[in-house]
């Protein structure tokens, strides 16, 4: 499996996005929160994601980009546990609630245990 994030995992479409928070089902695993829905979508790969930084605790585009940026990276790595683990194509919104920012490492065992808990979740609903 290659470690990449291309341009048909992530989620783009504005009809989408509005069906997820209209539809979906929320997990945290703090400071992340996931919103995912199984809904099928126009990519090959089994989930698309979107990962957001909210504007009210980050006045800065700088700092909103570089945790985007860190959340991108953490999944990018631990993909395959979603991977692995699904059938049906999900799609998902992940969210950066904490007012400060975290640590690479703490992002990224935060992630790993969202990650698990998501696919945790739909192994339930089967």
């Amino acid at each position: 499996m290659k470690f990449t994030l291309g341009k048909e995992e992530r989620l783009k479409r504005q009809k989408l996005i509005g069906k997820l928070y209209k539809e979906g089902k929320s997990i945290k695993s703090f400071p992340l929160r996931m919103v995912y829905i199984q809904a099928e979508h126009t990519s090959n790969f089994p989930a698309q994601v979107g990962f957001s930084v909210p504007k009210r605790n980050f006045k800065r585009a700088v700092d909103r980009n570089r945790i985007k940026r860190l959340m991108r990276e953490t999944y990018r790595l631990q993909k395959e546990i979603v991977y692995t683990n699904v059938n049906k194509p999900y799609v998902f919104m992940i969210s950066y609630l904490a007012k400060d920012e975290w640590a690479y490492a703490n992002i990224k065992d935060k992630m790993n245990k969202l990650l698990s808990v998501f696919t945790e979740e739909i192994n339930k609903e089967k």
